[in-house]
Order: C-alpha cells, then structure tokens, then sequence
C-alpha cells in the first residue's frame, strides 16, 4: 500500500490554478522530498494533503484513508510540522506534548511515555518543565517535531524542518528523520535546502507553476541532465565574456577566484580551454569536469532551463 496516493490533484483561487491535476505516489518507508520555487503551488499541496484546505478536483489519500472522505482518519496517521508553526509559548516542553497527546486522543500513560522517549531523543529533557518561550529557535523546533510525532504518525510531513537553524539543531533533527524512516516512517519533506534532499530523500519530485515537472531518484535527476559544468581557473585574470564565446558553452559564473562553466560537450569545451590558454599565454591553475548537482537541476527545471541562474 502507498503511504500517500495524490491522483489529478487541483486547487483553483479565482481565476488562478495554483495546483494543475498534479498525481504521483509515495511509497510506505519512503523519504520523499517535494521541492518547488515560492508560488510553485508545493504550499498548496501540502495544505490540501494535511487537510487544511479542499482541493477543487482529484484525491489525496493517506494510508488508505481519503482526505476529504475520512479526513479524521487520515489526519490521524499523519504527523505535521508546519514551515510557520509554533510550540505554546506559555506552556512547558512536558506540557505541550500532553496537550498534543491529548489532542491526538493517545491514551494518558502511553503519552506520558512517548513524551519522555522523544524528550530524551530531541536533547530537551532537562528542559521539560521550562516554558517554550524561552527556547531557542532550534530548540523550538525540536519541540515542535516532538508534538508531530507524540502519536507515532505512520506519515510525517515536514515543510522546511531545518530552515534557519544553528548547525547542531539541523545535524540532529536529520539524524532524526533517518532514524525514524528506519523504524518504518514515511517522511514527506520540503526544502530549500539541495544538499539536505540530496542527502535524505529517496525519491524527489519537482513542482513549478502548479505541475510536476520531474519525478525520480537524486541521481537519475543528474543523470538525466543534457548539461555539465566545469570549474577552471588560470594564473592570470580573464574576462568572463571571453569563457561565454566558446560554442559550447551555454552559462559562465564567476565563482571566487574560478570560474563555472556550463556546457553541453565537455570534450569540446576541453580544446577551447586549452586553445584559449594557448594563445593568451596562460597558465591553467585548476581544472575540473563536475556533473550537475541537484540545485543545477532544480534551477533548470525551474528557470526556463538556464542552467546556473541565480
């Protein structure tokens, strides 16, 4: 069974469709990220996939169960941390785990013990009889992740877990998400953050102007870009002017002290270099062929196929 199921999936706002008939699947024991630029229509479908909003055409179904039919039950397989959620400030670590417990109808001993157990793992333990409103950010978002998972969710959705966080909150709340999607969990994740889907995610789709414009592995992704780049620099400065009149070369940036090249035959772009260099009497300092990363590719789907645009 898919942990998720979205199938022609619409929302319209007026006489805008910031969701057009989007359909894909997400495997149980599945971490699969969804990435898409602001106003891509990635918020709107995690708003219709958690149940906030109605879709306007189509199904979202989780663990079996449709989220506009059975949506009680659907919600209750799903733990959710919001991009723009918060912890109830006033009220302690220990207790706002209780209230969400409560919320989820999860009975009062096995409650007290999850939150405990996800206290412990989160590093907020000590912490648990002090008010949210002195936590940090990163400590408030572990707390948060704390009361998306109090219900032992089957699925847990994730917009931006990581988003302005200290490098030692982001470190453990990604080992955390490993170490969930061990036990069994389903994660769904959204980021900015090309590295962090790179490293987690089995799977990736891309959503730009409200369609899916690519679905696959991180690496099937690469490899099925129609470009590389290569990184280069020489003893002496050039112009970036003089890089972009190679014939194969379809984007320069200036990258500190070196130089990008995007090209489509790096055969080719080889003898231009090394003709250039030549005639202008330089010397190559460094020169690497590297295949495209996954913010190349997210980047070309999502700017008109310039690849390297900021």
């Amino acid at each position: 069974m898919e942990a998720i199921e979205v199938d022609n999936l619409t929302k319209r706002y007026g006489g805008s469709t910031a969701v057009d008939s989007i359909s894909f699947k997400v495997e149980e024991g599945e971490i699969f990220g969804f990435l898409g630029p602001n106003g891509s229509g990635k918020s709107t479908t995690i708003r219709m996939l958690t149940g906030i909003i109605k879709p306007d055409g189509g199904t979202a179904v989780i663990m079996g169960h449709d989220i506009k039919k059975d949506a009680i039950r659907a919600k209750q397989a799903m733990g959710v941390v919001p991009e723009m959620s918060n912890a109830y400030v006033e009220l302690s670590a220990w207790n706002n785990l209780m209230l969400m417990g409560e919320l989820y109808g999860v009975p009062k001993r096995d409650r007290e013990e999850r939150a405990k157990e996800l206290l412990k793992q989160f590093g907020l333990y000590d912490r648990k009889e002090s008010p949210a409103r002195g936590f940090s950010k990163g400590m408030k978002q572990r707390l948060i992740l704390c009361m998306a998972l109090i219900n032992q969710p089957s699925v847990l959705v994730l917009d931006e877990p990581t988003s302005g966080l200290d490098v030692e909150s982001s470190r453990l709340i990604k080992d955390v998400i490993r170490e969930l999607n061990r036990a069994g969990t389903t994660v769904f994740l959204t980021t900015h953050n090309m590295e962090d889907a790179s490293q987690l995610c089995e799977r990736i789709a891309i959503i730009n102007r409200g369609v899916i414009a690519a679905i696959d592995r991180p690496e099937g992704l690469k490899q099925a870009a129609a470009f590389q780049s290569i990184e280069l620099s020489f003893n002496r400065t050039v112009f970036a002017e003089d890089l972009s009149n190679f014939s194969c070369v379809k984007e320069v940036k200036k990258m500190g002290d070196k130089f990008r090249l995007y090209v489509e035959d790096v055969d080719l772009t080889m003898d231009c270099i090394m003709d250039y260099a030549r005639s202008h009497d330089l010397k190559i300092v460094a020169l690497n062929t590297l295949a495209p990363s996954l913010e190349d590719i997210f980047v070309s789907l999502t700017h008109k196929n310039k690849p390297g645009e900021d």
